[in-house]
């Protein structure tokens, strides 16, 4: 009688492609996977201060072992001017980032516009909007738009900021599809120069989402009508598609 092939001899070849095919597409998905901004941790208020101009630096550090995102960090540096009560414009001159197993680079530069559609306190919450426009230097990567509403509300020492932002690329190879993203900020203010809270983000399209402790706070620069703002804070991933931690710093001069 002839001797038959064992059922697993036969599928072992077919499970052995299946395999290799599935281990390639797994890293073509982390190397294609995007990284985050530094402006994707960051929760922008929806009001203005008229005639104000600031400089701002802010960024993040993935405090994770894992490859897809150990050592990764950015880091935006911004000019703003607020032209009148209702309209301020930033422009980010310079966009750093570091994405696991690359080197340092910019990015490009960044044009934003906050608007602010309803007078502090008037009705139930307030309301602003944003609007900015990317462009990158690297080859190969298309600019972006981006735009959202920004909502905030203040009940005694307690505020809440939600953000809610679609981002479209535009240009040569762009994505057709539009990405969206949210944060929130919760604080009490204990002073003016202290005022803690906690931070949520979530990101979709990258199957990210982090919350955890931050403060912030503003100094006035005496004998002057400038002063520095700052925010710290550390959130942490809520699902493993998420960095595990992910430390957050900002500090701002704003001045008349």
């Amino acid at each position: 009688m002839p001797r038959l092939a064992h059922p697993f001899s036969v599928l072992s070849p077919l499970r052995r492609r299946q395999s290799a095919v599935a281990a390639c597409l797994a890293l073509a998905l982390a190397v294609a996977a995007p990284h985050a901004r530094a402006d994707d941790f960051i929760v922008y208020s929806p009001h203005v201060v008229a005639t104000q101009s600031e400089i701002e630096l802010r960024g993040y550090h993935y405090d994770d072992l894992r490859a897809d995102y150990r050592g990764s960090s950015a880091a935006e540096l911004s000019l703003a001017h607020t032209f009148n009560s209702w309209w301020k414009a930033e422009l980010y001159v310079a966009r750093y980032l570091k994405a696991p197993g690359e080197g340092e680079h910019l990015l490009g530069y960044e044009l934003e516009n906050t608007f602010q559609l309803t007078p502090a306190g008037e009705y139930w919450a307030d309301f602003g909007f944003l609007a900015a426009y990317e462009h990158n230097t690297r080859p190969g990567e298309p600019d972006a738009a981006e735009f959202g509403p920004l909502i905030e509300k203040t009940a005694g020492r307690f505020t809440h900021t939600v953000n809610l932002i679609w981002e479209k690329q535009v240009g040569p190879g762009a994505a057709g599809k539009y990405e969206f993203r949210y944060s929130y900020q919760g604080t009490y203010t204990v002073s003016s120069a202290f005022r803690p809270g906690i931070e949520a983000y979530g990101r979709p399209a990258d199957d990210a989402y982090q919350a955890g402790p931050m403060v912030a706070g503003d100094w006035r620069i005496p004998n002057t009508t400038s002063e520095i703002e700052y925010r710290v804070g550390v959130v942490f991933g809520l699902n493993a598609s998420a960095p595990r931690r992910t430390l957050l710093a900002q500090v701002e001069y704003e001045f008349f």
